[in-house]
């Protein structure tokens, strides 16, 4: 077997976390449930907790509540920062962000065990056992509603590409094409359909597209609107909108020239006001099939 097709068992055989998983709205809204899903979980289960050491109101414990809830609400959102921010740096299984989450839990975990042994200062308990003990419990406080919040955001991103494919009331370019590119932002407001004779390409520009196109006139025109290029890469899978950089879908028809680089390869489209576009590692293979099947 031939290194090239091993290195695609092995890429097929990684299932990527989706993009959106990462983007900064998915994950403040994470947080926030995450951390309203706790205190109404504590809030129940702490009279039935032999060590928990948590009060509410004016008492002395209650300072070392809160600074237990800051430190940890801390450590959460600087590692939901540090996610977002590598998001561009790297793909992410969904193996390692089971990891990645794991590791907040057993951080927040010792924590608790940390501020157990100094104030609370069991003496029927070792450190052991309550750390196991506050395991299940930062499990729950955390792994359900990380489990929740991702199902949730599934589907509405599902719900977002079955919008962006099936809606019709549109803004177009009014030119006569049997083939059309209709596009639209995550609430279905701002409207776009671009035949494929004048489509070039669609950038992405963090949680938005720039749809780039020629008008009825020939002159180059831009379209921004609120949408991730990941959802119209799944959106127009088979079509001539294929994915060749992490920022970019180009439209093959309007391809003059494919070439070869010291980085890889680069697309020259017919228009001249468009500089070339780099085709990446990770998506030569998409271009590559493209051309093999036009010859």
């Amino acid at each position: 077997m031939s290194t090239l097709n091993k290195g695609k068992m092995e890429e097929n055989s990684k299932k990527y976390l989706p993009g959106y998983l990462r983007e900064l709205y998915q994950l403040l809204g994470t947080v926030t449930f995450a951390a309203l899903f706790s205190v109404l979980f504590l809030l129940v289960s702490i009279p039935f907790s032999y060590n928990a050491w948590f009060r509410l109101g004016n008492s002395t414990f209650f300072g070392f509540t809160a600074l237990f809830a800051l430190v940890s609400l801390t450590i959460i959102i600087i590692s939901k920062v540090v996610m977002y921010k590598t998001r561009n740096l790297f793909q992410m299984t969904y193996w390692q962000y089971a990891a990645w989450c794991m590791a907040e839990i057993i951080l927040i975990s010792i924590l608790y065990t940390l501020f157990t042994v100094s104030i609370a200062q069991p003496e029927d308990q070792d450190a052991a056992a309550i750390f196991m003990h506050s395991l299940v419990y930062a499990f729950i406080c955390l792994g359900v509603p990380y489990i929740i919040a991702g199902m949730f955001f599934t589907i509405i991103d599902q719900n977002r590409i079955i919008r962006l494919m099936n809606m019709q009331d549109v803004v177009t370019d009014e030119v006569s094409d049997i083939q059309k590119f209709t596009l639209f932002d995550n609430n279905g407001v701002l409207k776009l359909s671009v035949s494929s004779a004048n489509l070039y390409y669609v950038e992405s520009d963090d949680n938005y597209i720039k749809v780039w196109y020629s008008d009825n006139k020939g002159v180059l025109q831009t379209y921004m609107l609120r949408c991730r290029l990941k959802t119209v890469e799944d959106s127009f899978a088979g079509s001539k909108l294929i994915r060749c950089h992490r920022k970019f879908i180009v439209n093959m028809e309007k391809v003059k020239v494919l070439q070869k680089t010291q980085n890889g390869y680069e697309l020259t489209l017919d228009s001249e006001a468009i500089a070339p576009i780099p085709v990446t590692k990770t998506y030569a293979d998409n271009v590559l099939r493209h051309f093999q099947a036009q010859t």
